[in-house]
């Protein structure tokens, strides 16, 4: 028997996964939980095979963050992360934390349910990663790119991005003028601006 725990801070997500596993054999949901930054607490005591873990939880808690702490912790647990944004970072960040999958929550259940069994037979399940749109003839923005605009969403000056990723500041600048290339905005506050209000970065996860 699979036992699942559900991360999710809407009661009517958890009761419908729930609900949906209830009627497949093997799986059982053994609990629920809101706040991803109890999570390990929670694989301590019960020992789940497999999380479901939703990026964005309760309280700010970072499903991603939640993540690398479970497969750090508990190697020998699974864990699936989904969200209901189109954000196009999530997918690509929940693959480097370890996850082993990754689900939009506009899936139907029996994919849920197809992505779970794969997963627990030692597959990765991982969909096409979205990215954000070019204008025509111009290449989709690369990793750099994507990790400079992310930490720029966050607020941080050219200065203290390239101090957290360990390059120069000029090359922040050089990176920023290619991404408004592609992009066609006239500056990194429009671009920004453009990114957020249209839910392609979520700054806070």
């Amino acid at each position: 028997m699979v036992k699942i725990l559900i991360v999710d801070d809407h009661k009517i997500v958890c009761d419908s996964l729930k609900e949906a596993f209830s009627g497949v054999s093997g799986f059982k949901v053994i609990e629920t939980l809101s706040d991803s930054s109890l999570v390990d607490l929670y694989c301590e005591k019960l020992h789940p095979d497999l999380v479901l873990m939703d990026v964005c939880t309760e309280g700010g808690s970072s499903g991603l963050e939640a993540t690398r702490k479970v497969l750090e912790g508990f190697p020998d647990t699974k864990v699936i992360v989904m969200t209901g944004f189109d954000e196009v970072t999530y997918c690509k960040r929940a693959r480097e934390a370890g996850a082993q999958g990754f689900v939009y929550k506009t899936n139907s259940f029996d994919y849920f349910v197809d992505v779970a069994k794969k997963v627990m037979a030692g597959e990765t399940c991982f969909p096409e990663p979205r990215t954000l749109p070019v204008a025509s003839g111009e290449s989709p923005l690369t990793k750099r790119e994507m990790e400079i605009l992310r930490l720029s969403c966050k607020n941080m000056t050219g200065k203290e991005i390239a101090a957290e990723l360990g390059i120069e500041e000029r090359t922040v600048k050089f990176h920023r003028q290619n991404m408004l290339a592609k992009t066609g905005k006239k500056n990194i506050h429009e671009l920004i601006f453009y990114v957020i209000t249209n839910g392609w970065i979520n700054p806070n996860y």
